[in-house]
């Protein structure tokens, strides 16, 4: 039976992080994959990787920078996860609790997930955002399984406004005057990393779904079980396997990132100095 992390873990990379930052940070971004350049627009910034903090896990995937930047942006004091954890990188989903955990200890209240997505909603294009409204996980596991730790949060815990209304109501509204095409939908999470087949995408079409990635759920579990307020951005990069004809491999991700990167950033950047 998995045994759990103890507080001293978690505790303990946060002192870490404590002792290098300026002060508490007043809110967590995470950037996926296509997302680092945001990181690009902090102002007075400390870069502490990933591998230098206690208990921390290490990124694998090249795509992803793994460092944790600590700056401005605006007079909004943030600390931003320039990469994450993925289960396909061979991860337990337990042990992707970790970094949400570690900034919640450090006293981190908001948290923005991003990522990037492929649409099943014949209505998004790549280069659009979605909102992240719900999502839906039907594969096995969970990062809070195993003994619970109340000073996290509790055993049993309510998903009702997981991603939260409010921020997402912000998140519309200034999507209307962003640069790039605003959507609010259902996020569908597979396990990857193998792209998902045509017959999954027409089944996660049925069930609800608008867009599907292979991360953020689990990091959105770990929020809502430690109380945090949450937002959920997917940068849509790719029409999922089957919406059109031709093989999904992940060649276009980084250039439709790219392309995209600045009016998603430049949204990301807009949304903080308004929570």
């Amino acid at each position: 039976m998995f045994e759990g992390f103890s507080y001293e873990l978690y505790e303990n990379a946060a002192s870490y992080i404590r002792e290098r930052v300026e002060k508490t940070p007043y809110l967590a971004v995470v950037l996926g994959t296509g997302c680092g350049p945001f990181a690009g627009r902090m102002r007075n910034c400390i870069s502490i990787p990933y591998s230098d903090i206690p208990g921390f896990p290490v990124t694998t995937n090249k795509n992803h920078a793994g460092l944790l930047v600590a700056g401005y942006i605006g007079d909004r004091y943030i600390i931003c996860m320039n990469g994450r954890f993925h289960f396909y990188e061979g991860y337990s989903m337990e042990e992707l609790n970790i970094p949400v955990h570690v900034l919640h200890v450090l006293g981190v209240k908001t948290l923005v997930l991003t990522n990037a997505a492929g649409s099943c909603n014949p209505d998004y294009r790549p280069g659009d955002v979605m909102i992240i409204r719900d999502h839906i996980k039907l594969y096995g596991g969970s990062p809070m399984r195993g003994p619970n730790l109340e000073e996290l949060g509790p055993r049993f815990f309510g998903v009702y406004d997981m991603y939260t209304a409010r921020l997402r109501e912000i998140s519309r509204k200034l999507g209307e005057k962003a640069a790039l095409k605003v959507h609010e939908g259902v996020y569908m999470f597979f396990p990857g990393p193998q792209f998902e087949t045509a017959s999954e995408i027409r089944a996660a079409r049925i069930l609800g779904a608008d867009a599907i990635g292979m991360s953020t759920v689990t990091e959105a579990l770990t929020a809502a079980h430690c109380g945090m307020s949450l937002l959920g951005l997917s940068l849509i990069t790719n029409m999922a396997t089957g919406m059109e004809e031709g093989n999904v491999d992940g060649s276009e991700v980084d250039e439709v990132a790219l392309k995209a990167a600045p009016a998603f950033s430049s949204y990301i950047e807009t949304i903080i100095n308004h929570i």
